[in-house]
């Protein structure tokens, strides 16, 4: 049951993102130059090789309806701190949380909490240029299919997908891999703090089995021209991924194996989720 929890997580990556981006706006953590078409093409690569191993939608599904797994709120990311998201890169890096936070409350059959995610999603698009990603008509269309959560996540999925699209048009990469960056982080986090609940460390080898993902992100970011201030983001996640080294090379995978995992996604996870300071 647990490890079903983990697969939950993880197809939230690949159901919220084949990742996003940006509109008109100009970025604040974006550096713009002739290398930036090329930038955009490896990101959709690197994009591609994070997302291949996710596991497919409808077994998600069956899994959370078979073992009766339950939803815990608490491991999400609080929908009033939408507000203090006021810089490009932190809009980015939390729609990206939020989008996983929307669809494993939506796999979960949060109705109301899915909606409230939602509307995190749609300011922190609104505010960084991909609003016409989530109009009134997606709107519609989840609040008509809100009894059928496949087709909501398909909804979801694709709302991104045309989020997606205008990055391609206006050539911004780096908000793209930002977004799945947080979007990634945030399933991690999630997974760790499941790992830590009882029967939990049945988890432990899927965990571990995700370094191949965050090496992949790394060099996505590093293709995606971030700014200076964007970049603590990458040295960061090294310091995951040298964590995921090391639990790999342990023969023993425990709660211990991933403990310093655990810490530097929480310590990341804290930062981006508290904005600029």
């Amino acid at each position: 049951m647990i490890r079903s929890v983990f697969k939950i997580v993880i197809i939230a990556f690949a159901l919220s993102f084949v990742s996003c981006g940006n509109a008109e706006k100009q970025e604040d953590n974006i550096v713009v130059d002739e290398s930036t078409k090329q930038a955009v093409q490896e990101t959709k690569l690197n994009a591609q090789n994070v997302f291949n191993s996710m596991p497919d939608r409808q077994i998600i599904l069956k899994l959370i309806d078979d073992n009766k797994i339950e939803y815990n709120p608490d491991f999400l990311n609080d929908p009033n701190s939408v507000s203090k998201y006021t810089i490009e890169f932190y809009k980015a890096a939390n729609l990206g949380i939020y989008g996983s936070d929307l669809s494993i409350a939506n796999s979960f059959d949060q109705t109301q909490e899915s909606m409230v995610f939602l509307k995190c999603v749609n300011s922190l698009a609104a505010n960084i240029g991909v609003n016409g990603a989530f109009d009134q008509a997606m709107f519609d269309r989840m609040e008509a299919n809100r009894s059928n959560k496949d087709s909501t996540l398909e909804i979801i999925t694709g709302a991104f997908k045309k989020a997606d699209e205008i990055l391609k048009v206006n050539n911004r990469p780096a908000t793209s891999a930002v977004i799945l960056a947080g979007c990634w982080v945030e399933g991690m986090y999630v997974s760790c703090q499941i790992a830590k609940t009882p029967s939990g460390e049945r988890i432990v080898p899927t965990i571990i089995e995700q370094g191949e993902s965050l090496k992949n992100l790394i060099i996505m970011l590093e293709a995606s021209n971030l700014s200076e201030a964007g970049k603590f983001i990458v040295a960061d996640l090294k310091t995951i991924r040298d964590a995921f080294e090391a639990a790999e090379a342990n023969t023993v995978q425990n709660l211990e194996t991933i403990k310093t995992i655990s810490e530097k996604v929480t310590i990341l996870r804290t930062k981006l989720t508290a904005g600029a300071v």
